[in-house]
């Protein structure tokens, strides 16, 4: 069985790595200014009091001291209602594993160490933008399609 860590501090170079692999398919790559960006929120939000990010990671197995996948999760509130009475929400993306370790239930792990993070936080609702490989896990967890409207607003566009 594949066992997930909470990442730390000394991991988001490799976090930062991860990510490009994951977009790297929909988006031009040359402008790397994005990294150090990225690389900032994550020391921030991992290094708060009370974090409000969480990120699992599985090791590399080849002994690299690289990752071999992770997955990212925020906490937000909302005004409650009554489908969540206490208006925190999780957002859960950046579940990726690297292509040569594709395959072994990492991401899965990492899905899974996170879920439970979030339910240590008391965050029950959660929600994700799933590829077409990523659905069927999400499906085994019982994500479903939500029937709620999603629009997208961009004005650096």
């Amino acid at each position: 069985m594949t066992i997930a860590r909470h990442a730390d501090l000394g991991d988001i170079e490799e976090l930062v790595r991860l990510r490009e692999v994951m977009i790297s398919p929909w988006f031009d790559m040359a402008d790397e200014s994005w990294k150090a960006s990225a690389a900032e929120i994550l020391r921030r939000r991992m290094g708060e009091d009370k974090p409000t990010i969480g990120v699992t990671v599985v090791d590399a197995p080849d002994g690299s001291g690289g990752l071999a996948a992770c997955a990212v999760g925020t906490i937000s509130e909302r005004l409650p209602g009554p489908h969540n009475p206490t208006g925190r929400y999780g957002w859960i993306f950046n579940v990726v594993t690297d292509p040569q370790w594709r395959k072994r239930g990492y991401s899965r792990a990492c899905t899974k160490a996170l879920l439970d993070w979030f339910g240590d936080q008391n965050v029950h609702v959660l929600e994700l933008l799933a590829s077409e490989q990523g659905e069927g896990l999400y499906k085994e967890f019982g994500f479903t399609v939500s029937n709620e409207p999603a629009m997208r607003f961009n004005a650096g566009r």
